[in-house]
């Protein structure tokens, strides 16, 4: 098996950009209207935190944690919910953030989960999305990155529960993870189309 390799995508400064323009929009979006910000956890927790604290409205906070069935790097489509949030959200602005929507399929669940509660509005934050892999037809209101394709690591995001802690952003490749279409071929790593570049 190749030895993992990690390729440097965003750095820190690129990072706190996007959150600092994610955080402007979504201010600007609610004014000071009181939004409850919901963090999917485990892989949005550093983004979320730096997030909040760039928003300038009222807001309250609460977490959910999703299971996915499946590989490290692809889900079987079975999807549970092992910790729910806590507040009613009932008649509420409520933001979901998310660390990448990837095939869609848990961030749809729990969208379609919360819509059955009867929010005044539901909007989903994602710092990455990437279309690659998508299989339902999800797409996020605020988005920091678009990705085409490739395994990412770094600032939450993990490869069997490792480089969560990282503060930018690789690609990783090797483990089985090539990015490139020859896997007996070096992996060209490209900058991905960005918004707001």
């Amino acid at each position: 098996m190749k030895e993992e390799r990690l390729v440097l995508l965003y750095s820190k400064e690129e990072i706190a950009q996007k959150v600092t323009n994610l955080a402007d929009q979504i201010s600007k979006d609610y004014d000071d209207k009181e939004v409850i910000l919901i963090c999917i956890l485990k892989g949005a927790f550093i983004f979320f935190s730096d997030l909040i604290r760039n928003l300038r409205m009222p807001l309250k906070i609460d977490f959910v944690r999703l299971a996915s069935y499946g590989s490290q790097t692809r889900s079987s489509g079975g999807i549970s919910i092992t910790k729910d949030i806590e507040m009613s959200i009932e008649g509420k602005d409520v933001v979901v953030v998310e660390d990448i929507v990837d095939t869609g399929l848990t961030t749809s669940y729990f969208i379609e989960r919360l819509k059955a509660k009867n929010p005044n509005s539901l909007r989903l934050c994602a710092l990455i999305e990437k279309k690659e892999r998508r299989e339902v037809n999800i797409e996020a209101d605020y988005v920091g990155f678009v990705l085409e394709e490739g395994f990412i690591v770094g600032y939450g995001l993990d490869f069997d529960e490792r480089y969560r802690h990282l503060p930018e952003i690789y690609r990783i490749v090797g483990a089985g993870l090539c990015a490139c279409p020859d896997p007996g071929q070096p992996p060209v790593v490209a900058r991905p189309q960005e918004y707001g570049s």
